[in-house]
C-alpha cells in the first residue's frame, strides 16, 4: 500500500510542476491516418458494407504505425479486431520459434513472387481470415516482412484501445512482489476508471538506482531516485543570489 501511496503523491506533484510528460504532439495526418495506397487495397474492402471513416484510436508513428493503422482500419470494418489481432500475433510467434522462417522474412535478396506464394501458403494452412492473409501478403510485397514483430505490436496497442484496455508498463530496479504489483494494479484501475482494463507489464533497469516509472495511457511519471538526483543536481549548479537569500 506505501508503494500506491508513493505512486498515488508522486503523480500529483508531477502534474502541479509540470515534469510529467503529456501526451506526443501529434504528428502529421500521413502518421497517423495511413495513406490512401494502404487503405484502399482489397483486404480493407467489405463487399456490401458501408464505407464509414474508421478513426483509429491512438497516433500511431513511423512506417509501422502506418501498416498497424491500416491493419486495424480493415480489421474494423471487418469486424475482426479481436481475431486479426490473434492471428497476426499467432504468425509474429510461427516466426520466433522457426529459424527458416526467421531467416526468410529477414532476406530481402527473395524474389517478390516467392515471398507472396510462401505467405499465402502459411495463410492458407493456418485458416487465417481473408484480412490478416491479404494484409500479409500486402506487407510481403512491399519486402516489410522484417518489420512485422513491430507492426504487431503496434496493432496490438490499437486493438487494446479498442477493447477498452490500458497497457502499463513499471521500470523498477528489482522485480515488484506479487502484492505489490496486484496493489499497483488496482490503483491504476481506480486512476483509469472503470471501464479501462489495466494490462501490468515490469520492466527491470538498474540504472534508474531506484523508485519506480511508470508508462500508461502515452505518459511517463519518472519517480527514479536517478531522476531525482539528475534534477537536485541541476539545482545545485544554479547560480545563488543574494537577493534570494
Amino acid at each position: 500500500m506505501a508503494l500506491c501511496s508513493r505512486i498515488r503523491s508522486g503523480i500529483s506533484v508531477f502534474n502541479k510542476l509540470a515534469f510529467a510528460v503529456s501526451q506526443r504532439s501529434t504528428l502529421q495526418r500521413s502518421l497517423i491516418a495511413p495513406s490512401n495506397s494502404l487503405v484502399s487495397r482489397g483486404y480493407a474492402n467489405v463487399p456490401g458494407a458501408k464505407e464509414d471513416k474508421v478513426k483509429v484510436p491512438l497516433a500511431m508513428f513511423g512506417g509501422s504505425g502506418n501498416y498497424a493503422s491500416a491493419l486495424y482500419i480493415a480489421a474494423v470494418k471487418a469486424n475482426s479486431v479481436e481475431k486479426v489481432e490473434s492471428e497476426i500475433l499467432q504468425f509474429v510467434e510461427a516466426v520466433k520459434n522457426s529459424t527458416k522462417v526467421s531467416q526468410f522474412i529477414s532476406d530481402l535478396s527473395v524474389k517478390k513472387d516467392i515471398r507472396v506464394k510462401v505467405i499465402e501458403d502459411i495463410a492458407g494452412q493456418s485458416k487465417f481470415s481473408d484480412v490478416t492473409k491479404n494484409f500479409l501478403v500486402l506487407v510481403a510485397e512491399n519486402g516489410r516482412l522484417k518489420n512485422i514483430e513491430t507492426i504487431a505490436k503496434r496493432y496490438r496497442e490499437l486493438a487494446m484501445a479498442y477493447k477498452g484496455e490500458v497497457k502499463a508498463i513499471v521500470t523498477t530496479v528489482i522485480p515488484l512482489p506479487a502484492e505489490e504489483e496486484k496493489a499497483l494494479k488496482e490503483t491504476l484501475q481506480q486512476m483509469l476508471g472503470t471501464g479501462a482494463k489495466v494490462h501490468l507489464e515490469q520492466k527491470i533497469d538498474p540504472s534508474i538506482l531506484g523508485g519506480l516509472v511508470l508508462e500508461f495511457s502515452q505518459k511517463v511519471f519518472d519517480m527514479s531516485i536517478k531522476t531525482r538526483a539528475q534534477q537536485m543536481e541541476r539545482i545545485l549548479r544554479e547560480p545563488i543570489s543574494i537577493a534570494d537569500i
